[in-house]
Parts: structure tokens; sequence; C-alpha cells
């Protein structure tokens, strides 16, 4: 079965997704084992795997194109990572409370945007729904940071983590799937 242009430069740049993915795990398995770091490392590594993230979508956009452009949903994904992880380095000493709700803004954004993206993909790509399976556990977990920014640090960064790991091994799934389409 031929495949859409835009299928078929996803499925030749697979390998973005899966890094996508891997940051994330890592920045996830991170955290997680150092559930006490400081508030301020906690921000810088948040900070960096935000803009890395942000970089890769950017890249990721420009490599993938729909009629000829660059895949719009990825730059805002993009462009939303990078700006929150330079607002990050500009503001470091930002208190616990805003650096959630940086958080939360940010995965909400893009929890809607992969959800839209999986709902785009859904007639040219089987199993759409990691991408959208990623969209809303980045969604829930924005919620739920907004609901209740108050807990305690130590169960914010297990969050966080876990929120990293599940949203990685998604991607990393989805760009897996992404590269057998290579060979059909």
């Amino acid at each position: 079965m031929p495949f859409s242009p835009l299928i078929q430069a996803a499925a030749h740049h697979w390998w973005l997704v899966v890094l996508r993915g891997v940051l994330a795990i890592a920045f996830g398995v991170l955290a997680w084992f150092w559930p006490g770091m400081t508030v301020l490392v906690l921000v810088m590594l948040w900070g960096i795997y935000a803009l890395a993230d942000g970089i890769v979508s950017l890249i990721t956009a420009f490599r993938w194109r729909d009629s000829g452009k660059p895949l719009w949903i990825l730059i805002l994904i993009g462009l939303a990572g990078i700006a929150a992880g330079i607002l990050t380095f500009v503001a470091p000493g930002v208190t616990a409370i805003v650096l959630l709700m940086f958080i939360a803004a940010w995965a909400v954004i893009v929890g809607v945007l992969q959800i839209v993206a999986a709902i785009r993909l859904r007639k040219d790509i089987d199993n759409e729904w990691l991408m959208g399976l990623a969209g809303l556990a980045s969604l829930i977990f924005g919620i739920l940071m907004i609901v209740s920014p108050g807990a305690g640090a130590i169960a914010v960064v297990w969050i966080i983590s876990l929120y990293a790991v599940f949203f990685g091994v998604l991607l990393v799934m989805l760009g897996l799937r992404l590269k057998g389409l290579r060979a059909a």
C-alpha cells in the first residue's frame, strides 16, 4: 500500500521520534534516581530536556513534509520546548510552584498538539494511537500539576520522571513503528 509523502518522510526520519523518546526516558530515569536534588538542579535538568526536545522537534518538523511544507504541529511543539527551556535558564531562581506551572503548561500544550497530530494521521498510519496516547499522558500530567501544585517535592519529581519515561517509551514505540514502514 503506498503511503502519503508525509508518512514516507516520517518513516525515513523515524530515528528523530526515537531520539525524542530516548531523551524523555533519560530525563525520567535521572529524575527518579535523584529525587532529593535541589530545585535549581531540577530546573536546569528539565530546562536541558525541554530545549533538546524542542530542537529535535523543530528538526523533525522541517524533515517531515506535508504537501512540501514543514509540519506545523511539530514546529509549535518545538517552539514551545525551546521557549520553556530558555525561560528556565533565564530565571533559574523561580519557585517550585512557578516551575511546576511552566512544566504543566508545556505538558498541556504538547499533549493537545500530539493528540491533534494523531487525529490528523489516523487515516495515513496504523497505530497512530501511540502518538495520541503520548499526548493524552502529557495532557493528564499537565492538568494534574495545575490542580495540585503543592504536592511534596519528591512526589513531584517521581511524577515528572514517570511521565517522562512513559512519554518516552511511547515515542520510541512510535518511532520503531515508523521504521517498520520503511520496509513496507
